[in-house]
């Protein structure tokens, strides 16, 4: 096997390979890339040659990635998305339509606001493609500057990666700490920081805890939960704090129905880092056509809308204790 310093992979040909792994056949990925097999198979051997590694087997199903090959796909995708980022970036930048509006947005909007946003533009605009993903704050950032995002919806607190980027704030959210109705500590008031993580936790964010209830917590120097679960959905999130003692951070939107039909409750928290404005962010530079414009007004407008019908279902006394606690702190 050739030293790394040496190795000359060619990247088509890895684009190739990556093709007859998702297709499972050499006479399918080579149709579908529009060569001969025998074309297709001399290009396979000639990189394991480069290569001193062989990347393909034959097997009872078709043909099979060896783990080498499997090395190779993950790269080979990436390189395949990369290429797909930069024709977007091209065609941006001569003013052409890339086809696909891309998205990013957190959990907590994915869950309440989005839906009803994205009904009402699709009323009006009915044939461009639109995807959008839900990931929690730092990869929206990091996602937008990669260009893997046309624009996203997260919140103005942005670390330090708002070189490059530009924002505007569509409405203000506020976050409240949720359990299940009858949990000990729901007619508790003026709660802690200290008294509440000492109950389990939840966030709806995969991979890393919750931005917010981080800031939150080391505002008020107090260390995190000992008990934290990270869920990849805000349903996943409801469904183990309306079952256990799990407490959780998220806007009232997010939870209008649990809050009205009594199943959930918002506990006594005041803290102004649960208070936080959301924003629709873009690339320095970037163009919003006619459709994206409509749609970053529509989430700002539902998101108002239900920002305020999420307020009402929390009982009245409560926002009213919060609100004069939080005037007197300030």
């Amino acid at each position: 096997m050739l030293p790394a310093s040496r190795l000359r992979i060619d990247p088509n040909k890895i684009l190739y390979l990556a093709t007859i792994i998702e297709h499972g056949s050499l006479k399918s990925a080579a149709k579908a890339l529009g060569l001969s097999q025998p074309a297709l198979s001399t290009s396979m051997s000639r990189l394991e040659a480069e290569l001193g590694m062989c990347v393909l087997e034959r097997g009872p199903l078709g043909v099979v990635p060896t783990p080498t090959g499997e090395v190779l796909y993950c790269h080979a995708r990436l390189i395949r998305d990369e290429m797909g980022l930069a024709a977007r970036a091209l065609l941006n930048a001569q003013g052409g339509n890339p086809g696909v509006i891309r998205v990013g947005a957190l959990p907590s909007l994915a869950n309440s606001i989005l839906p009803i946003a994205l009904t009402r533009w699709r009323e009006r605009f009915r044939e461009r493609e639109l995807q959008v993903v839900e990931v929690p704050q730092i990869d929206l950032l990091t996602g937008l500057l990669r260009r893997e995002f046309d624009f996203v919806f997260g919140f103005t607190e942005c670390y330090d990666l708002e070189n490059g980027l530009r924002q505007r704030v569509l409405f203000r959210d506020k976050l409240f700490v949720i359990a299940r109705a009858g949990h000990p500590l729901a007619s508790e008031l003026n709660l802690k920081w200290e008294l509440l993580v000492t109950y389990p936790w939840v966030c709806p964010t995969a991979k890393r805890s919750h931005v917010i209830l981080d800031a939150a917590l080391k505002a008020a120097k107090v260390a995190s939960p000992e008990q934290m679960t990270v869920r990849g959905s805000v349903t996943l999130l409801k469904s183990l704090v309306i079952d256990s003692d799990h407490l959780a951070v998220l806007p009232a939107h997010a939870v209008r129905e649990e809050l009205e039909e009594g199943r959930m409750v918002c506990l006594d928290v005041v803290d102004a880092a649960l208070d936080r404005n959301i924003a629709v962010f873009s690339r320095e530079g970037y163009v919003f056509d006619n459709l994206c414009r409509e749609l970053i007004s529509l989430v700002g407008s539902v998101g108002q809308e239900l920002c305020n019908r999420g307020r009402s279902a929390v009982p009245a006394e409560r926002v009213a204790a919060v609100s004069e606690r939080s005037d007197h702190d300030g």
